[in-house]
């Protein structure tokens, strides 16, 4: 056999063990998400037209100040890891497998570029995980340790929480078609709109040379040998910040959502504190749904409801502080700051339509 014919062989092998490795991910994918979330999600969506509720709200009795901060947050991280562990674990476990299966010439030709194209596949990608953003973080960590544009790690990302098609549905049934339609549109413009405009926040990094991408060798080492050590150093640098930054904001709950009274309870200051507080604090999937549904039982404006409508799934404090490492500085700033501007936005929508 020639040097020319053993090449092309080669090849030959070479490209069907990476079409073996994409089947094998997605098909992970599949799997994992029709456990954790598709199928829980359907049983939960005929609960939502059934009763217009899908539980309480997790923050518990938060004006309740006797309770040792302590005590609070464990009580917080002990409700919430409950319910988000399995999506935990499937992030972990898929943000590990990419960065092992998915490879990196494909990957960077999709979703490599700082075009809008690549942003918008990304976001597209992500209506179907429905991951809130803590569990969605291990993924946006393995997109870009494969060097994914900013922009298209921040749609993933992102869009997530903000576009998943469960939480508009039980939105509907539980809150009103009027929450679902500002959820749906403020949550476009932070998926596709702020998540673009942040690769110009981006520049800094050594832009990819597509032209030039058939050139990016993969790892060498077994599959088992550089899975372990992705997911290893996933777990020791994700895990540990993610439980601690819970834990610290489970305990500050009581003094992020204050009591407000019947004066400010739909007032411009209300709007503006509910638009950062959301910002900050964490919540499992459509865990914002039974707070602005017992908030404006207790009295809570349209204004601060449609702002946290947007503010509390988008980002927190702990998926901030999971994907630092990843991301410049100067883009996690952007983000924070757009999410607040446009929980505003949505609040003051909230205020004259809700």
């Amino acid at each position: 056999m020639s040097q020319l014919d053993h090449s092309i062989k080669q090849q030959q092998v070479n490209s069907r063990k990476t079409l073996w490795f994409i089947v094998a991910f997605l098909l992970i994918t599949v799997a994992g998400l029709l456990y954790v979330k598709w199928w829980p999600y359907y049983h939960k969506a005929i609960l939502a037209a059934d009763t217009h509720s899908i539980g309480s709200s997790i923050l518990g009795d938060s004006s309740n100040h006797q309770i040792p901060f302590w005590q609070s947050a464990l009580d917080y991280a002990k409700v919430y890891f409950q319910s988000v562990w399995k999506a935990a674990v499937l992030g972990i476990l898929l943000g590990s497998l990419l960065q092992v299966l998915l490879p990196t010439q494909w990957l960077l030709k999709v979703l490599g570029k700082t075009s809008f194209g690549s942003t918008a596949v990304a976001g597209l990608a992500a209506i179907p995980g429905m991951m809130c953003t803590c569990c969605a973080a291990p993924i946006a960590v393995g997109l870009r340790k494969k060097n994914v544009s900013v922009g298209a790690a921040l749609a993933f990302w992102m869009g997530n929480p903000l576009i998943n098609p469960a939480t508009l549905v039980f939105m509907t049934f539980v809150l009103s078609w009027k929450f679902t339609l500002i959820r749906l549109v403020f949550g476009l413009i932070i998926t596709f709109g702020v998540s673009y405009l942040a690769n110009r926040f981006a520049k800094d990094l050594q832009p990819i040379d597509l032209d030039q991408v058939v050139t990016i060798e993969e790892p060498k080492g077994t599959f088992m040998i550089r899975w372990f050590k992705s997911i290893g150093t996933m777990i020791m640098y994700i895990v540990p910040a993610y439980v601690l930054s819970v834990l610290v904001i489970g305990a500050a709950r009581i003094w992020l959502f204050p009591h407000i009274g019947e004066s400010t309870a739909n007032s411009l200051m209300a709007v503006l504190l509910f638009a950062v507080v959301g910002m900050l604090f964490v919540i499992p999937t459509a865990a914002e749904i039974p707070i602005i549904q017992t908030f404006m039982s207790l009295g809570l404006g349209g204004g601060p409801a449609a702002a946290l409508l947007i503010t509390l799934p988008a980002i927190s404090v702990p998926s901030l502080i999971m994907v630092a490492r990843s991301f410049p500085k100067k883009v996690m700033y952007f983000v924070m700051g757009s999410v607040v501007v446009i929980g505003v936005i949505s609040g003051l929508v909230g205020w004259m339509l809700l």
